[in-house]
């Protein structure tokens, strides 16, 4: 299976997930007098909206190449991911307010039932986050990858909106806002991850540099090819899910330039192969300085 074909399958399972918490958390929420459950709610129904989005983004970067985008569709994905992070924003901010207008408001205690749902979601979310995350790093997808992590969130906010629901049922009377408090938590907590997630992203989007694991490999690799004495040179810029290579070659300087172009294709076509992900590969040939008159 592609990297494209198992981020679409995996962003199917993550707005499935979401839909069905939504709709257990509102409900929990609703009769458990529990905001903290009802902040729940509506972190994962923003997460529906994001997931549907990061599905559409992967549809998009599936695209092939045209006239207008040579290098294919990829770039689509940090944007994308840069819309998820606003998702993640916006619902932070939301919780907040709300927590702080519920502390301000006296409410019953919720019920001691809803930390059973919340045992629930807690084990779901993180079994949810650890299946995307492990799909984002073998597909390196960036938005997949944001996609885990409101996961991770999603799970934060249910131990933030577990620990005050168990502070406000142990103490009682005085403390019935301590699932506000729980929930005013999780939101900086949410504020904290959309920066994590929002860094790599525009790194991917201003070609940083951060990918040496990569060109330590493709180095390596390319002395496999008969021909290649070494290599100079080498820039990486990652689009969607393929990293675009631009490498120099170093081959002897007594050779023909009919045989320094094959070596050249020779040295594409092996580094496709044995490095899946890569996507266009520009060779530009080095005469060794030894041999080179």
């Amino acid at each position: 299976m592609t990297n494209e074909k198992t981020a679409v399958r995996t962003t199917y399972f993550s707005i499935a997930g979401n839909i069905t918490l939504a709709l257990v958390k509102g409900a929990a929420g609703f009769f458990g007098n529990s905001y903290a459950l009802i902040a729940d709610a509506i972190e994962s129904t923003t997460d529906i909206f994001s997931s549907a989005l990061v599905l559409l983004g992967f549809k998009y970067a599936e695209k092939p190449p045209d006239e207008n985008h040579p290098y294919g569709h990829g770039k689509i994905e940090p944007l994308i991911t840069f819309i998820v992070v606003a998702f993640l924003v916006t619902s932070a901010t939301i919780i907040a307010y709300e927590s702080i207008q519920h502390i301000q408001t006296p409410h019953k205690v919720p019920e001691p039932w809803t930390l059973f749902v919340l045992t629930g979601i807690i084990i779901w979310k993180e079994i949810s986050f650890q299946i995307v995350i492990r799909k984002s790093k073998q597909t390196q997808s960036s938005s997949l990858r944001a996609d885990a992590w409101h996961h991770r969130s999603d799970a934060i906010t249910s131990v933030m909106a577990f620990l005050g629901i168990s502070i406000a049922l142990i103490f009682g009377e005085g403390y019935e806002t301590a699932d506000d408090w729980a929930a005013l938590l999780a939101s900086a907590f949410i504020l904290y991850n959309s920066y994590l997630i929002f860094r790599p992203a525009l790194g991917e989007i201003m070609d940083e540099h951060q990918y040496d694991d990569l060109i330590e490999e493709i180095r390596q690799r390319a002395l496999e090819v008969k021909g290649i004495l070494g290599t100079e040179k080498c820039f990486i810029r990652k689009s969607g899910m393929k990293y675009h290579v631009d490498l120099h070659a170093i081959v002897s300087g007594d050779i023909s330039v009919e045989k320094g172009h094959w070596i050249a294709h020779a040295l594409k076509d092996h580094l496709r192969k044995v490095i899946p992900n890569l996507g266009h590969v520009l060779i530009h040939i080095e005469p060794d300085q030894y041999t080179y008159k």
